[in-house]
């Protein structure tokens, strides 16, 4: 459940940047690989 909440999260403010213009502050891999840290730690610390 807790991924499904990251997911709708992610969209939100996805789609508040596209409605507000603003260009996102970090390079789309950057951001990408940073949110696939963020689920593998999560993972990890759940597996601990």
């Amino acid at each position: 459940m807790a991924y499904v909440h990251m997911l709708l999260t992610g969209a939100l403010v996805g789609v508040l940047y596209a409605v507000v213009r603003v260009k996102a502050p970090t390079p789309p891999p950057v951001a990408l690989f940073g949110l696939l840290g963020m689920v593998v730690g999560q993972t990890v610390m759940r597996a601990l």
